[in-house]
């Protein structure tokens, strides 16, 4: 089946096109511009593209016909503009212009939950949407989903921001607003199941996990797996605009997010009943198990569970290490680069790292912090290498665990295993116009763990200039 899909480079649709492609379906991805699809070169492969402005009049005699379904997933929640509603509206007008020219048979959209009479501005452009969208020439689905909790999600990065941050936590009073938060790969899979699903067709849908939560037992849940210790205190003192900038000044997201945010948190989001679950057999997991799903050092969630062998073993060729990358929200980086001239034997340099030959640069002082490890009951540098020049995933090297090695693709990831007030990561890579990057990522737990980053970033200036420049020698 030939399926369109709009809203590719976002945080759903890059998670959906892998499975969509999966299961034997043309994909054809509608983007503003090509160079911004950051997608898999395996996958590039295997989907036709088109350029396409929704927001411009619509020419639908350019416009494929022969589509059977389309996926619409164009949101402007968290645009510069005052008037995302507007751009919205005017986004899915068209959109449904253009479809209606084909054979889609079925449309399915992504909204957002709406218990309340009264709504926020972004949530009542959802609603909108769903209106406009709505057509005699298909069917159209929609799915409307709360909180989704997922490495990258707004609303994740935004209780783990405020989480990691603050140890004590003075709290606006829509932290008490109850939610009904899902997993990202439970949305995955609804907007998977419910594709060509005529039970599904001219119906919508609210999806949650199995709880019901406040944002206050979010932020504690999360707490207590990352092993901090948070207290919150909850004051109506902190008026919408102040927790407006409260939001933007502590977390990463922007002042328009934010604005976007604050207005849709004091909104009630819990599911309606209805009987999705038994038409398309999903379990929804839970908000704990949703969260552990985050944190596991693998960007494309979905592949950790029942779909991690369908992935290795498909027809598209691609293993698991192919989803590996270093996590960018809340931590802290040292990033370096060099000009090199001959990469076959900087790669060979790299492939030697650790073990009795050392790290190339100032070795005393890493003796020195595998010494301080055991003490603190790590593994420190005891472990060495298995070999003295090749290097595999999985492999220990001293007290990195390897994740991803590959001379091809010239890249080289480390995880730390040693004892650390957080998660740390290594990784070095050559790209095409032979440039050495290096790079070692932290990500903090807790004030503990910003603090041994403060204190350990002097070492961190000679040591890795020193490293990236002795590994540039030929």
């Amino acid at each position: 089946m030939r399926i369109l899909l709009t809203g590719v480079t976002g945080y759903i649709g890059k998670r959906l096109l892998p499975v969509l492609i999966e299961k034997g379906h043309d994909i054809i991805c509608c983007v503003r511009e090509k160079n911004r699809l950051t997608i898999h070169t395996k996958l590039l492969k295997k989907v036709e593209i088109i350029e396409i402005d929704f927001l411009k009049t619509p020419h639908p005699e350019n416009f494929p016909k022969d589509i059977d379904a389309a996926y619409y997933l164009i949101h402007s929640m968290s645009s510069s503009s005052e008037q995302f509603d507007t751009l919205e509206s005017s986004a899915a007008s068209n959109f449904k212009k253009l479809l209606e020219s084909t054979s889609v048979k079925q449309v399915i959209y992504l909204s957002g939950i709406s218990n309340e009479n009264k709504l926020s501005k972004h949530l009542l452009s959802r609603r909108k949407v769903e209106d406009i969208l709505t057509s005699d020439k298909y069917s159209l689905t929609v799915l409307r989903a709360g909180i989704i909790v997922g490495s990258g999600s707004a609303s994740f990065e935004m209780i783990r921001d405020i989480v990691e941050k603050l140890p004590i936590l003075i709290t606006p009073k829509w932290v008490l607003t109850r939610a009904q938060p899902i997993a990202i790969r439970d949305v995955i899979t609804y907007l998977r199941r419910v594709l060509f699903n005529e039970q599904c067709y001219n119906q919508n849908f609210d999806i949650g996990g199995p709880e019901i939560l406040t944002y206050k037992e979010m932020m504690l849940q999360y707490a207590k797996i990352r092993k901090l210790k948070r207290r919150l205190i909850t004051t109506s003192l902190i008026t919408p605009r102040i927790s407006l900038y409260w939001l933007f000044f502590i977390t990463s997201v922007s002042y328009k997010l934010a604005k976007s945010l604050v207005g849709s948190m004091k909104m009630e989001v819990v599911c309606e009943n209805n009987n999705l679950e038994e038409i398309l057999k999903v379990q929804p997991i839970t908000y704990e198990r949703a969260l552990k799903n985050a944190f596991i050092k693998i960007k494309q969630n979905l592949v950790l569970s029942s779909w991690k062998d369908s992935i290795i073993s498909s027809s598209l060729g691609l293993s698991l290490s192919d989803f590996i990358e270093v996590p960018n929200f809340g931590c802290y980086k040292n990033e370096k680069q060099i000009l090199i001239t001959n990469p076959e034997k900087v790669l060979q340099n790299i492939w030697t790292l650790g073990g009795k030959k050392g790290y190339y640069y100032a070795n005393w002082l890493w003796k020195t912090r595998g010494i301080f490890d055991e003490l603190l009951g790590g593994v420190g540098l005891k472990r060495g290498r298995t070999s003295t020049d090749e290097i595999h995933p999985g492999d220990a090297l001293d007290f990195w665990r390897v994740l991803y090695a590959s001379r091809e693709k010239k890249r080289l990831l480390l995880f730390a295993e040693m004892k650390l007030p957080g998660e740390a990561w290594m990784e070095f890579k050559i790209d095409d116009n032979n440039i050495l990057h290096q790079s070692a990522t932290f990500r903090p737990r807790g004030i503990w763990g910003r603090f041994y980053w403060v204190i350990t970033s002097p070492f961190h200036y000679f040591i890795f200039n020193g490293m990236i420049r002795h590994l540039a020698k030929e």
